[in-house]
């Protein structure tokens, strides 16, 4: 991925990290599936728009060995995904809502996310990445 060289030689891309709680109305399974098959190609549409670069989803797995690491950190409840949009730099970012047709976009994925998550649950936030392990 290409983004703003640092001083060490890396690129610097931003990133936005979205945790995910499903509305109470949802099953995991509908909710995973809604993302998935749904909401998935919705923000592939609009990508171009809105000047991502990137877009991963992160489902929870319903796997016992959560409920070990969780308890014995005595972590709270875990979200059912993370999703990770990048850009390469935060000028892209801005740029793309400063258009049209990025403010109609961003405004059609989130009441689509009014549709599956619990927004009020479900925080976000802008950040690099720092590799440490590669």
């Amino acid at each position: 991925m290409r983004g703003k060289p640092e001083a060490n030689g890396q690129t610097q891309m931003i990133k936005l990290s979205f945790c995910l709680k499903r509305q109470a109305h949802l099953t995991r399974e509908a909710f995973l599936d809604y993302w998935l098959n749904t909401h998935g190609p919705l923000v592939r549409r609009h990508a171009k728009a809105l000047n991502i670069h990137r877009y991963v989803q992160h489902h929870n797995q319903d796997d016992p060995l959560n409920e070990g690491m969780r308890a014995g950190r005595g972590a709270p409840e875990p979200f059912d995904g993370v999703a990770e949009l990048w850009w390469k730099s935060r000028a892209e970012l801005e740029q793309a809502f400063s258009t049209p047709q990025g403010r109609r976009a961003g405004k059609e994925l989130l009441e689509d996310e009014a549709r599956f998550i619990e927004l009020k649950h479900s925080p976000l936030w802008l950040g690099e990445e720092k590799t440490i392990v590669e």
